[in-house]
């Protein structure tokens, strides 16, 4: 897929959300890199992402190229679709004339960010993530989005109180940092996954479970600076076949805990195509 410019206005707008993070100034971009007043400079990738994360970063934390192109390959084909459409339309009522300025934290292959935007006409978003590898396909998911290299466990790169949404699907949550970024009264969305969450296959194949804590986490984590303001459930069934198994599973964490030899093997006890529950708690924190 050719890579989607980010529509001039849009990379104008998002450049003012972002700065240097090694001084704090605004960023301009200017022969294929980003600078700020203080000469620090961050290369542009040929993908269109911004390279802005720089040094040593938790090891292992970021996704590999091979479980991008396992996320890219499932995603594509569309099982995680009504998730993405319920997630647009928690989104949608915040932004109520459909504009305003859109964080996705732990954004991965801009997936979940582009659906947004196509329910929002005259919003712009950022996505930031780790892997390099997920941003190649991030940075041309949308043509009002932007992407940025970054671990969202530390300060992130972006003006206080100039987030309108800040998005939160499957990802780390910095809840001190999310709320400075968010301008007064804004709007924390986050993804979790429910304990069905592909309850019946991560059974059979011996995966990782779901947290059973893991609401009470994210409660800890926002602590007094977020005010819950709704949750709604969303479920929906996919068909799997083996391959999309394959992907499923190669995709996400489990990936580095089973080869893909021994995920082939476990598959041989199942019977294909297999029935799957998606299930997660999309919830709604406003800043307080």
């Amino acid at each position: 897929m050719p890579a989607l410019p980010v529509a001039p206005e849009a990379r104008l707008r998002l450049l003012s959300v972002l700065t240097c993070p090694h001084c704090g100034e605004r960023l301009d971009l200017a022969d294929g890199s980003v600078r700020c007043a203080g000469r620090h400079s961050f290369d542009v990738a040929r993908q269109g992402y911004v390279g802005l994360l720089t040094g040593n970063m938790r090891a292992g934390s970021a996704d590999t190229a091979d479980m991008v192109r396992a996320r890219t390959a499932f995603l594509g084909a569309g099982h995680y679709a009504p998730l993405a459409g319920a997630l647009a339309g928690a989104v949608a009522p915040l932004c109520p004339n459909g504009g305003g300025t859109l964080l996705d934290a732990g954004a991965g292959t801009g997936y979940y960010l582009a659906a947004v935007l196509d329910a929002l006409p005259d919003a712009v978003g950022l996505g930031l993530d780790a892997s390099k590898y997920a941003l190649r396909q991030a940075a041309r998911a949308h043509p009002r989005a932007w992407a940025a290299t970054w671990d969202v466990w530390r300060p992130l790169p972006v003006r206080d109180g100039s987030v309108d949404v800040v998005l939160n699907v499957f990802a780390p949550r910095n809840g001190g940092e999310f709320h400075r970024v968010l301008r007064p009264g804004g709007a924390l969305v986050v993804v979790t996954p429910t304990a069905r969450h592909l309850a019946g296959l991560r059974e059979s194949l011996g995966l990782l479970a779901v947290d059973a804590d893991k609401e009470d986490r994210l409660r800890r984590t926002l602590g007094d600076r977020f005010r819950a303001v709704g949750a709604e459930t969303h479920e929906h069934t996919v068909v799997l076949s083996a391959e999309d198994v394959m992907n499923l599973v190669l995709m996400g964490p489990s990936a580095r805990h089973v080869t893909a030899d021994e995920l082939r093997a476990r598959l041989e006890g199942l019977t294909l195509p297999l029935p799957v529950a998606v299930s997660c708690l999309v919830s709604v924190y406003r800043a307080v």
